[in-house]
């Protein structure tokens, strides 16, 4: 039979109930383990906490090696933010599926008098890494706790300015932690690969050759740590504004090269292509004499830079991307005007972190604490709401980026 727009009708072949079958009285109970797996392993990952108090059934499903499978299927999930505060002995995150704050258990671990003070340095994948005072480094699923202690860096990497850490996963049950270390004139990374469960060797970069940009080779005090201020100059002190943002960095990975990108203690952004074993500084997005505050993100595998800037008593904000092309930055995303005139003139510390195509922006300062969510492509700014525990609004630093998956492995 033909139907009247021209095409020609099939059989359906829609498997059809058997007479009688009542769908309102459908149970999850008449599935197969293998199939209620499935079902709930597409659940939020906040719902994963409740599956034990359902029944017998369903908490022993949710402790199953099988149901771990099952969600590592699931190609990617809403990202959760690790938020940071100055106390350092809780677990926050940001749920962006739910647009609500959990508090997480806090792994044990952290909890030592070695690791007390350790801070959240890097993410990925359903990670985070920490680095405790001593320079050790620890890694954390967040969502399940669990968490270890890698292997000591070699003694002789300690010696050496460290620029940024950054972490690649490459599945739920493997990971890379990259170190960029060395004075900016000669710079070197060194890698812990966690299928072998060792560092590797470390490997010097060479600088670019048709790099026309110059870094500042000047000697740093290593006594002192640097940080970049409003001013855009170079600030030694012994106090850190956001510990974590410290050795700022993001990893991205195109067309089969690793690219760890961070912020020179100018303020300008340096390339460090592991693939290709050398590093490269970008032009600086504006004169040293402006006002600003500036960091890096990651978003759906590429770099862009984020900056509060001051000029003609008003404050903007911006994120730019760079085209490799033209050598030159292009704005893809601005903060409303009366959004960003907030922030005019209160030395606000900016600190982000990327997410497909949200940005999680912490904005503090002496007067004020405040979280921006931005998405990239729709250019939408959206203040969220105040964390309070117990009654009182806490105060963060920073944030990461992570996925919530039950299944990654430390």
């Amino acid at each position: 039979m033909e139907k009247a727009d021209g095409c020609i009708s099939r059989p359906s072949r829609k498997r059809k109930l058997p007479q009688g079958y009542d769908m309102l009285n459908f149970s999850l109970d008449e599935l197969s383990d293998d199939l209620l797996e499935r079902v709930l392993s597409r659940l939020p990952t906040s719902m994963f906490f409740r599956l034990g108090s359902v029944c017998k059934r369903w908490k022993s499903v949710a402790a199953s090696e099988s149901f771990k499978l099952a969600c590592s299927r699931i190609p990617s999930r809403e990202p959760w933010f690790f938020m940071v505060d100055p106390s350092l002995n809780q677990s926050v995150v940001f749920d962006s599926a739910e647009r609500s704050w959990k508090k997480l258990n806090h792994p044990p671990l952290l909890s030592n008098d070695c690791n007390r003070d350790s801070i959240p340095v890097a993410a990925a994948g359903g990670l985070v890494c920490f680095r405790n005072t001593s320079g050790d480094y620890l890694v954390c699923n967040p969502v399940t706790g669990s968490c270890r202690e890698l292997p000591p860096v070699n003694v002789d990497s300690l010696d050496q300015p460290l620029h940024a850490i950054a972490v690649n996963a490459y599945s739920n049950y493997s990971y890379k932690l990259v170190l960029v270390s060395g004075e900016l004139s000669k710079l070197s990374f060194k890698v812990y690969n966690s299928s072998a469960d060792c560092w590797e060797e470390e490997i010097m970069l060479r600088r670019k050759t048709n790099d026309c940009a110059e870094l500042d080779l000047n000697d740093d005090n290593e006594d002192a740590v640097y940080f970049l201020s409003k001013a855009g100059n170079v600030v030694a002190t012994n106090m850190q504004k956001s510990p974590s943002k410290q050795f700022s960095s993001v990893i991205t990975r195109k067309d089969g090269e690793e690219i760890v990108y961070f912020l020179s203690s100018s303020g300008t952004v340096v390339a460090c292509n592991l693939t290709q074993k050398h590093f490269s500084e970008y032009p600086r997005l504006l004169p040293v004499f402006f006002e600003y505050s500036i960091d890096v993100v990651e978003c759906k595998g590429e770099m862009l830079v984020v900056m509060l800037s001051e000029f003609f008593e008003s404050a903007s904000f911006r994120v730019w991307r760079f085209d490799e092309k033209t050598k030159t930055w292009n704005q893809i995303a601005s903060m409303p005007p009366a959004m960003s005139h907030e922030f005019y003139g209160k030395k606000v510390d900016v600190n982000c972190v990327g997410a497909g195509d949200q940005i999680f922006i912490c904005l503090s300062s002496v007067e004020l604490c405040s979280y921006v969510l931005c998405d990239i492509v729709s250019n939408e700014w959206v203040e969220l709401p105040k964390c309070c525990m117990k009654g009182e609004a806490m105060d963060f630093m920073s944030a990461f980026s992570f996925e919530p998956r039950i299944e990654a492995c430390v």
